[in-house]
C-alpha cells in the first residue's frame, strides 16, 4: 500500500496567468518606488511589503489553487456475486442429460455451485473481497416477484470499491423499474456487470392451464359457464382431458383439442343445485411428454345463492321482439319482470299480467337491475326528460344495466340528444332515421371480441358457437347506425352492409359509470326460435340480463348495496369499492358516512371511508382498497345515517407473477452486460469469465480535493491582511 501523497494544482489559463505576472511585476516596482521616496523608512517598507503580499494573494486566488491528496482505497476492492432467489428459479427446465428429458434440475439448483468464493476469487489476488447477496423483490413475500433493478441498486449503494458484479439470474423481472436504470448507474461508475443466464430460452414440452375465469358467485339451478385457456408447447396437437372438481369431488370432465405450440379457449358448464360456499378447481391430466406438471391446476372459491333479478321492459307497441322477449323473461324462474307498454296512439297504456300503469318514480326505479328500452323515445305519451335522467342515474350510480332495442318508428333518435346521449353506444345515421329494411335477409357476423364474449356464447365450443351464429335465421330490418362510439366493444356486425366507418355494428356494449349498456341493432332476435324454440333466444337474453346485473348482485341488503371491481383481484391490485345507500325515506342518501371494514385472512382490519359520488351519482359512495394478503377477506359496509350494513366475501389471489415454466429472458441480461461493459455467458461458460475478472483494473485511488481559493479561511486571511494594511496606513499617516 502506498502512502498518501499531495500536491498543489492551479486551474487557470494562460491569459489569466500572464496578466497576473504583469500585475505582480508592476506592483513590485511601484512598492519599491514608494519605499525609495520615503527615504527607505522601515515602517513604510513593511507597509509596502504587506501591499505586495496582498496583491500576490489576490492574483493567486484568481488562478484557483487546489490541494490534491491521493491515497489508495481504504478497503480491499470488492467483487459482488448477486443471485436470484425468486420463485421462477424453481422452474425445472435444466436438462441433466441433453439426450434425455427424464432428469431435470431447477434453475436454483443449477446456480448453487456458483455461490462459492473459490469459483470467483483468483488464487493470486489476496486483495479481492468476494461477497454474495441474494435478491428477489421489495414486496411481501419477496420471492413472489423479481426486481433486478432493486437488486443491482442495493449492491451499488452498499458496497464501495466495487471492481465488478456477477449477476446469476433467469432475467425474468416483473416488478420495479427497468434494469437498464441500474445498469446506467453502473456504467457511469465504470463498474462492469457480468451476467450468467440460467434457464431455457425455448419452451419445454408442457401443457399449461393458463387461466380459469370463474365468477365470484352463481345462481342455483342456473348453468354456470367457467371459461379457461390451455396452452400447448408440445410438438404436436393434443387432446387434453380436463376435470372440474367441486369441493374436491370430480364433477365434470371434458376433452378439448389444443394445437401444437398454440392455445385453446373453452368453458366448463356446471349447474349448482344448492346454495352455499364452494371451492372449484380445474385440472388438466398430465401428458406423458410434458415436463412441468406444476401448472396443470387452478382453483377459486365461489358463492352459490338464490337469485331474483328485477327487470323492466319498456316499449311503445307490442311488436314481435317485445312479445317474445317478455315471454322468455317471464319463464325465467330467477327473474321478476315488469312491463310498461306505452301505446302512444291509444288513451291508456297496455295492461295484463306483470304490467305496470306508469313509469316508476326514482325510488321505485332503483329496485330494477336491468331495463330493456324498446322502440320508445323522449316524446309525448312516452318518456319525459326527467325519466330519462332517472334511467341515467340508475345505470351510472346504481350499477344497473340498460338494453337499447330500437325499432322502426325511429323513436331512439330522440335518446341520442337528451340525458341518455352519453349512454347510447352508437351514432345513428340521420339519413335513415327509421332504419334500413330489405327484402333480402341480413345476418350477424361475430367480431373477434364477440367470438370470445360470454354474451354471444350460444354454443359449447368455439367451433359450435361459430356454427350457431352462421346458421341463425337472419333479419329484414336493422337500425341505421353510422358507427360505434369510442370506448365501446363491438360484438357483432352486419355480414354485408357497411358505412364509411366499416361494417354496420349490430351488437355493441359499453360501461357507463358503474353500470352496463348494450345495443341490439335489429328487431328480429325472436326469429332465432325458428326450429329450436327458445334454445338460443332464451339463452342470449338470459346471459345479457345476468351480465348486466352481475355487479349489483355481489352484496345487497334492504337499504345498502356493495359492489367492487375487479371481482377477483390479486395482492397489491387497487380495488374500487362502491356502495349504494337508500335513506330512511326511500331516496338515495346524498351525504353521509359510509365505511367499509376489510378483515384480512390474518384477522387484521382496515377501515376505508367511502366518499360521496358527484353529479348524477346520487346515493353512490366510492373508495379504494389495496389488499396485501392472499385469501378470503370479509368486507362489511355500514352507513352511520341509516344504520344499515351488508357484508360479503372477497377472494384475493396471490401475486402469481412468478409462474414456473416461463422462458428465461437472456435478452434482459445481455442488455445489462452491454450497458455496463460486462459480458453475458451461460452457466457452462462461467470459466471463461475468470480472464475477464482477472483483467479488471484496481479501483482508482481516492483523491481528496481541497479548494483553497474557495476556502472560507483563505478568504478570512485576505480580509484580515486588508484590515491590517488599512490600520498600518493610518498609523503611518499616509491616509
Amino acid at each position: 500500500m502506498q502512502d498518501t501523497q499531495g500536491h498543489l494544482e492551479f486551474f487557470s489559463n494562460s491569459s489569466v496567468i500572464t496578466l497576473g505576472v504583469i500585475i505582480i511585476i508592476v506592483t513590485a516596482v511601484l512598492c519599491w518606488y514608494a519605499w525609495h521616496r520615503s527615504g527607505y523608512r522601515k515602517r513604510i517598507g513593511w507597509l509596502e511589503l504587506l501591499r505586495f503580499v496582498l496583491v500576490c494573494l489576490v492574483i493567486l486566488t484568481l488562478n484557483q489553487p487546489e490541494w490534491l491528496e491521493s491515497q489508495p482505497p481504504e478497503r480491499r476492492s470488492t467483487l459482488a456475486v448477486l443471485w436470484d432467489k425468486s420463485n421462477s428459479m424453481q422452474t425445472q427446465d435444466i436438462l441433466v442429460d441433453p439426450d434425455t428429458t427424464v432428469e431435470r434440475k431447477s434453475r436454483a439448483e443449477t446456480i448453487q455451485p456458483l455461490i462459492s468464493e473459490e469459483v470467483w476469487k483468483p488464487e493470486d489476488d489476496t486483495e479481492l473481497n468476494v461477497v454474495f447477496e441474494s435478491f428477489s423483490s421489495l414486496l411481501d413475500p419477496a420471492e413472489e416477484a423479481t426486481d433486478i433493478n432493486a437488486g443491482l441498486t442495493h449492491i451499488l449503494e452498499n458496497h464501495s470499491n466495487l471492481r465488478g458484479v456477477v449477476l446469476l439470474s433467469d432475467g425474468d423481472w416483473n416488478v420495479g423499474d427497468s434494469p437498464e436504470k441500474a445498469a446506467t448507474r453502473f456504467h457511469m461508475k465504470e463498474v462492469p456487470v457480468f451476467t450468467v443466464g440460467v434457464g431455457s430460452e425455448v419452451p419445454l414440452p408442457d401443457l399449461e392451464l393458463v387461466s380459469m375465469d370463474a365468477p365470484t358467485y352463481g345462481v342455483t339451478k342456473k348453468q354456470l359457464r367457467i371459461p379457461f385457456v390451455v396452452r400447448n408447447t408440445l410438438g404436436q396437437d393434443r387432446d387434453v382431458n380436463l376435470t372440474l372438481s367441486i369441493n374436491g369431488e370430480s364433477t365434470i370432465t371434458k376433452i378439448i383439442t389444443v394445437p401444437a405450440m398454440g392455445q385453446a379457449q373453452d368453458n366448463m358448464a356446471w349447474t349448482p343445485q344448492e346454495t352455499g360456499e364452494y371451492d372449484i378447481s380445474l385440472r388438466i391430466a398430465k401428458d406423458i411428454q410434458e415436463l412441468i406438471p406444476e401448472n396443470n391446476e387452478l382453483s377459486a372459491p365461489i358463492s352459490i345463492r338464490k337469485e331474483q333479478l328485477k327487470i323492466l321492459v319498456i316499449d311503445s307497441f307490442p311488436r314481435w321482439e317485445y312479445r317474445y322477449l317478455r315471454n322468455a323473461l317471464e319463464r325465467d324462474a330467477g327473474v321478476d319482470v315488469s312491463c310498461l307498454l306505452f301505446h302512444p296512439k291509444l288513451p291508456q297504456v297496455g295492461g295484463g299480467r306483470a304490467y305496470i300503469k306508469r313509469f316508476p318514480d326514482a325510488r321505485e326505479l332503483s329496485k330494477f337491475d336491468v331495463v330493456f328500452l324498446g322502440d320508445v323515445g323522449i316524446a309525448p305519451d312516452q318518456l319525459t326528460t326527467e325519466q330519462a335522467q332517472d334511467l341515467r342515474q340508475l345505470v351510472s350510480a346504481q350499477a344497473a344495466g340498460i338494453v337499447f332495442l330500437p325499432g322502426r318508428t325511429g323513436a331512439h333518435n330522440s335518446l341520442t340528444i337528451g340525458p341518455l346521449a352519453d349512454l347510447y353506444p352508437v351514432v345513428l345515421d340521420p339519413a335513415t332515421p327509421n332504419g334500413v329494411g330489405s327484402s333480402l335477409q341480413g345476418y350477424f357476423a361475430l367480431t373477434e371480441p364477440g367470438q370470445r364474449s360470454l354474451l354471444t356464447r350460444l354454443g359449447d365450443t368455439d367451433i359450435d358457437n361459430s356454427d350457431v351464429w352462421r346458421t341463425l335465421p337472419g333479419f329484414f330490418w336493422y337500425a341505421g347506425v353510422r358507427r360505434a362510439k369510442a370506448g365501446t366493444e363491438i360484438l357483432a356486425v352486419h355480414d354485408q352492409a357497411s358505412t364509411v366507418s366499416g361494417r354496420v355494428p349490430l351488437i355493441v356494449t359499453k360501461t357507463y359509470g358503474t353500470g352496463k349498456v348494450l345495443f341490439m341493432g335489429t328487431d328480429s332476435a325472436w326469429r332465432w326460435r325458428h326450429g329450436v324454440e327458445d334454445k338460443y333466444h332464451y339463452r342470449f337474453w338470459s346471459q345479457v340480463a345476468r351480465w348486466m346485473a352481475y355487479r349489483r348482485q355481489m352484496a345487497q341488503g334492504e337499504s345498502i348495496r356493495m359492489f367492487y371491481s375487479p371481482d377477483r383481484p390479486h395482492v397489491d391490485d387497487v380495488l374500487t369499492l362502491n356502495a349504494n345507500v337508500i335513506d330512511n325515506f326511500g331516496g338515495p342518501l346524498e351525504r353521509g358516512t359510509v365505511v367499509v371494514q376489510a378483515i384480512a385472512p390474518s384477522g387484521k382490519t382496515e377501515t376505508i371511508r367511502l366518499q360521496p359520488g358527484v353529479e348524477d351519482a346520487l346515493g353512490l359512495f366510492i373508495g379504494t382498497f389495496t389488499p396485501k394478503e392472499a385469501g378470503n377477506y370479509r368486507l362489511v359496509a355500514t352507513s352511520s345515517e341509516t344504520g344499515a350494513s351488508v357484508q360479503t366475501e372477497l377472494s384475493v389471489q396471490g401475486l402469481n407473477r412468478e409462474q414456473q415454466g416461463r422462458l428465461a429472458r437472456f435478452d434482459v441480461l445481455e442488455e445489462i452486460a452491454n450497458i455496463t461493459g460486462g459480458k453475458l455467458v451461460s452457466v457452462s461458460e462461467v470459466g471463461t469469465l475468470q480472464e475477464h475478472l482477472a483483467a479488471l483494473p484496481e479501483p482508482e485511488p481516492i483523491v481528496k480535493r481541497t479548494r483553497i481559493w474557495a476556502n472560507p479561511y483563505w478568504g478570512g486571511l485576505i480580509i484580515l491582511l486588508l484590515g491590517l494594511f488599512w490600520v498600518a496606513r493610518k498609523m503611518a499617516g499616509t491616509i
